[in-house]
Order: C-alpha cells, then structure tokens, then sequence
C-alpha cells in the first residue's frame, strides 16, 4: 500500500495513540456504568472516541488522493516553544512555584503571561494587539468564572490584596 498523506497518516497514528493512552488511564479509576458513572468512565469513552476517530483517520490516510503526497512540512519550533512555554507560565503565575520562591500572582497577571508570551508565537507580533487581547480575555474571563461561577482561587497577586 502507498501512503497518499503522511500528514493524515501521522495526525490518526497520534489520535490513535493518544486515545489508547487515555482509555488505558482511565481504568485506574472506577469505570461504574451509564446509570451510576464513575470517575474513569467519561476519560475512557473519551478514549476510545478517539481511538476510532485515529484509526479512521489513518485508514484514510491510505485513500487520500492529496498532491505529491501531502508530506509534512519542517517543525514549526519557534510557535511551539511559545505556546508550550505559554501555558508553562500561566501554571507558574496563577499558583506560584514556593520551591523557587516564586509567589502566586493571580488569575489575571497568569492571563496577561500567557496572551503576552504567546502572542510571540507568530512573526510579527504586536504587543499592543496581545494587550488589548489579554484585557478582554481578562474581563471574560474574571466575569465568567469569578463573577457567574463564583469559583474560588486568587484573582489578583497576594501582596496587592492582603
């Protein structure tokens, strides 16, 4: 059989692999049933969702008619090294790392971290565009959690608001 898409082949063995992994975490917990659900037992279905969905992707793979073969492309590392050292920040703002010596600093400082660094991701980035963008996010974000779900974690850094 001749590969048609390396991109289709390589997303579906990944959505395959992810979702084995998943499933098979899943049944660390209580599975339960469809009247009485356990912990593990939306992760599990979840899993084997996506399993499915990553076989059939890379079946399709096989049948694609894609020109020259589709392939994949280089690396994008500069978008990956933000984005993951995006989400990396906001964890280490939003709780603070005592280890280090680093404070938590609030829902909306952690926001503004990971809008700011990952806005570098693209090649032009505009810093201006990330603020404004982070303000929103902000606001959205505060209304919607704090505000409507009255969920509780510190929303601004200890020291402004002790």
């Amino acid at each position: 059989m001749k590969l048609a898409s390396q991109k289709d082949f390589f997303s579906g063995l990944m959505f395959t692999i992810v979702g084995i992994s998943f499933a098979v975490g899943a049944t660390n917990f209580d599975v339960g049933n469809a009247a009485r659900m356990g912990p593990g037992y939306f992760p599990l279905l979840l899993g084997i969702l996506l399993t499915v969905l990553g076989i059939l992707i890379t079946v399709q793979s096989f049948r694609s008619k894609a020109p020259d073969g589709d392939p994949i492309g280089k690396i994008a590392w500069r978008p990956l090294g933000f984005v993951l050292g995006a989400n990396l920040a906001f964890g280490a703002l939003l709780v603070g790392l005592p280890s280090l010596g680093i404070p938590a600093m609030g829902f909306i400082v952690a926001i503004y971290g990971l809008v700011l660094i990952s806005g570098f991701a693209r090649p032009n980035c505009s810093v201006k565009e990330s603020l404004i963008l982070a303000t929103l996010l902000a606001v959205g974000s505060y209304v919607a959690f704090v505000h409507m779900l009255n969920l509780q974690f510190p929303v601004w850094p200890a020291f402004l608001t002790a």
